[in-house]
């Protein structure tokens, strides 16, 4: 009743026979709808603090600045203001009632396509509208750069108070650094658009108000309510639409963008809180935020940059080691036979397992080879070597088998039965290529050699043990029965 007694003094002649109260910003706007003897209607907006008559005082020079032209060129009406009327430092608004019923945005979207696409095109029509009338009326116009700018601007006050989450603010800082996000054509917005402005009748859009906020800036602006509609297929059929009116002026990442705003829009409700000392919006707004952050931990939330963020390492402790693989653990191959148990658990015991490596390793086959004795040591060449006898075999050949028992076995004996074949190789080694050849030849028809030939790989014997008699020679000159043949039970 007191808005209306205002109207009155704001409007001369009016009588007003009845009030009701319409939806508005209830933190900053108080609002009424009144009915006169005619039955005629007006809207009375009453500013709350002086910010908000700031805004009414804005809206009076944007709906001075809409021509007779541009008003006829648009698919919907504008409200006039009738009067005013000043109380202090705040100013109260009558505006001429416009046909239509405002809606929430569930029963908005209960309306189907069919208002999807009329709210598209009246979204498509104020875009298109002149940036002219805009600077006629001295208001605000921002380019798509400065536009990022003041949201990196805007992102820093919202960090600064400590209640953003961290994922939040992370998210935020990488779209506003995604310059693909970022080019678009500033175009005439809105700049508070929403579901409480639009006046909706048979599912058609009839009026727009509350141009509080009309400015040139990012068209994006006037579709981040749409970002909270649950039902995707009505945003998306919105955005059709416009693309259909606006062709090649549109922007393709206008919802991503969007998005974008309407998440940021709860830091900025934070920061004006906080401005304003209101414990309960504060409140509000950070439970509102913890919220906002869990869905986006737990669904990832609508996809705001062009260039996917990276993904966070997954958390490890700086001085966790790599964890060793037990050494029990037995991994079956198609076609080879694990290893014993025993031999798994000696190899668990004998020490800690071999790291693990990329590279191929080879492990060698064991081979069974028959003990050899440890050979003599070498003996200077200086000195004059006296050649060891061998052991008589017991063989037919042989007269003196007590004889040939009776004598000493050296270790020389030993290793020339176990490398005569390789005398040869070591022949050759020295140049003695010829009588290498001999005395592989007459090693494989069982001729005897002497045991220091083995040793030295030469053919050389002493004279005070040869016997110059003797007509038993082999083609190196070397006494033949000196040293008996060995037969392969004595090898």
């Amino acid at each position: 009743m007191e808005l209306a007694a205002i109207a009155t003094a704001a409007v001369p002649g009016l009588a007003p026979t009845g009030v009701a109260s319409l939806p508005d910003d209830g933190n900053d706007f108080d609002s009424v709808l009144i009915v006169d003897a005619a039955k005629n209607r007006w809207r009375v907006r009453s500013p709350r603090h002086e910010e908000a008559s700031v805004r009414l005082e804005t809206e009076l020079a944007a709906l001075r600045a809409f021509s007779a032209g541009i008003r006829a060129s648009l698919p919907f009406q504008l409200p006039t203001v009738a009067g005013t009327v000043r109380q202090g430092p705040l100013r109260t608004f009558v505006y001429n009632h416009v046909p239509g019923k405002q809606y929430s945005l569930e029963d908005l979207v209960s309306l189907g396509s069919r208002c999807a696409r009329d709210l598209g095109s009246v979204m498509a029509a104020i875009h298109s509208m002149p940036a002219s009338a805009i600077d006629r009326a001295d208001l605000p116009s921002y380019t798509a750069e400065q536009v990022r700018q003041r949201r990196l601007n805007e992102l820093d006050a919202a960090a600064t108070t400590g209640m953003i989450p961290s994922r939040l603010l992370r998210r935020w800082e990488h779209a506003l650094e995604d310059v693909a996000l970022w080019r678009f054509n500033a175009t005439v917005i809105h700049g508070d658009l929403h579901e409480d402005q639009l006046l909706v009748l048979d599912a058609k859009v009839v009026a727009v108000t509350g141009w509080t906020d009309l400015q040139v800036g990012d068209p994006a602006d006037d579709f981040a309510w749409l970002a909270a509609v649950h039902e995707q297929s009505f945003a998306e059929a919105t955005f059709e639409s416009y693309i259909a009116v606006r062709g090649d002026r549109a922007d393709p990442h206008i919802m991503r963008r969007a998005a974008l705003a309407a998440e940021f829009a709860l830091a900025q409700w934070l920061v004006k809180a906080i401005a304003g000392g209101d414990a309960d919006r504060i409140a509000e707004a950070k439970l509102m935020l913890e919220e906002l952050d869990s869905d986006i931990a737990e669904y990832g939330g609508q996809p705001i940059s062009v260039v996917e963020p990276p993904r966070a390492a997954r958390a490890e402790a700086a001085d966790e080691q790599p964890k060793p693989v037990p050494v029990a653990e037995k991994v079956t191959v198609s076609g080879i036979e694990p290893a014993d148990e025993d031999e798994t658990d000696a190899a668990a015991q004998s020490g800690p397992a071999e790291p693990e490596t990329s590279a191929l390793k080879i492990v060698p086959s064991p081979v069974s080879v028959a003990p050899i004795p440890a050979a003599a040591p070498p003996v200077p060449a200086a000195s004059p070597l006296k050649p060891v006898d061998a052991p008589k075999s017991k063989s037919k050949s042989t007269t003196d088998s007590d004889s040939t028992d009776d004598q000493p076995k050296s270790a020389g004996s030993l290793d020339a039965t176990v490398t005569e074949d390789a005398d040869a190789d070591a022949k050759e080694t020295t140049g003695d290529k010829e009588a290498a050849k001999t005395k592989g030849a007459d090693t494989a028809n069982g001729a005897p050699a002497t045991a220091f030939s083995a040793l030295s790989g030469e053919g050389n014997v002493d004279s005070a043990e040869q016997n110059q008699d003797s007509p038993a020679k082999d083609s190196a000159g070397t006494d033949t029965t000196a040293i008996p043949v060995q037969s392969a039970d004595t090898k």
